[in-house]
């Protein structure tokens, strides 16, 4: 998978997560791991993921979960007027990603992350969604 799969896998796994209880997560992560180690293509084909790349995208979404607490409290600190509850699911694991990303994962440029967040927005958000993101992620990178 290219980077930008990974990613987008990442942001399935951590959107997923938002219909699900505390204790319930790591479940519906190991859940989304097995749909994507074997996924039907629109061909009728079964494809198989990397054995890699499962592992990349269930550490990358296990380590969100873990410094959930941080990245929410960073999101919150820029999103002025919008408690997390009002974000949309899509936009908050998004951002959820891409604060980790520019936060915690030195493997990621800034400007990679911010726009790969846009990217990402754009394919699974309604048109105003990309600027709020985008401007939540400028507020962060600039404090």
């Amino acid at each position: 998978m290219t980077r930008r799969q990974l990613r987008e896998n990442i942001f399935k796994a951590l959107f997923r997560i938002e219909f699900a209880e505390q204790p319930e997560r790591e479940e519906q992560v190991e859940l989304y791991l097995q749909e994507l180690a074997e996924q039907e293509q629109e061909d009728g084909t079964i494809s198989f993921a990397k054995e890699e790349d499962i592992e990349y995208v269930k550490n990358k979404v296990l380590a969100v979960i873990a410094n959930l607490e941080a990245i929410d409290a960073a999101i919150s600190e820029h999103t002025e007027g919008w408690k997390l509850g009002r974000i949309g699911k899509a936009e908050l694991a998004i951002l959820r990603l891409a604060v980790y990303e520019i936060r915690m994962d030195e493997d990621v440029p800034q400007g990679v992350a911010i726009n790969e967040a846009v990217e990402l927005t754009k394919k699974y958000c309604d048109e105003d969604a990309k600027g709020f993101v985008n401007a939540v992620l400028g507020k962060l990178t600039k404090a």
